[in-house]
Order: structure tokens, then C-alpha cells, then sequence
């Protein structure tokens, strides 16, 4: 989301809320609004996991893979970028 940012010139804000990046994107790129339910969710994995007390399932850190994996795939068609190649699962 940020080099979308940096793409369109904008000042890259020293944030880790991601609904906070969304907002700057959004006249700009319309189709992410479809990733702000996903952004939310994905915002409280960039501090709450650091405090011990402050646990996450393995469910949570799925859908956080899942949902981090849609936010990037939208971002890298936006910016003209191939989609990641899969990695092979090893043995």
C-alpha cells in the first residue's frame, strides 16, 4: 500500500494502520475498498502480537495470512506487477 502511495507521489505516513492507508488510496483506486473489512482485521496483527498476554490462534494468524495475501495481490495488479509465484510446498 505504500508504494501505491510512493507511486502517486503522497507522503508515506509512519503508520501501521492500514485503514489509514486505505484512505489516502481510495481516490485514487476505488477497487480497494474491497479489502477495508480485511485491512481492519489486519491492522490489529501490527502491534497486539508483540505483548505477551495478547495471544493469537492459529485460525487468527490464517486469516491473517489469507487476507494479507489479497491486499498484496490487489496492490501488485494495481502497480503492474506479475502475481508472486507459488512456492512449491517441501517435504
Amino acid at each position: 500500500m505504500k508504494a501505491l502511495l510512493e507511486e502517486l507521489g503522497q507522503t508515506i505516513p509512519k503508520s501501521h494502520d492500514l485503514e489509514d492507508l486505505l484512505a489516502l488510496l481510495l481516490a485514487h483506486y476505488a477497487a480497494l475498498s474491497r479489502c477495508r473489512r480485511g485491512l481492519r482485521f489486519l491492522t490489529g496483527f501490527a502491534v497486539d502480537p508483540r505483548y505477551p498476554l495478547l495471544r493469537t490462534t492459529k485460525r487468527q494468524a490464517a486469516s491473517a495470512l489469507r487476507w494479507a495475501a489479497k491486499v498484496r495481490n490487489a496492490c501488485r495488479t494495481l502497480l503492474g506487477l506479475r502475481p508472486p509465484r507459488r512456492r512449491r510446498k517441501t517435504k
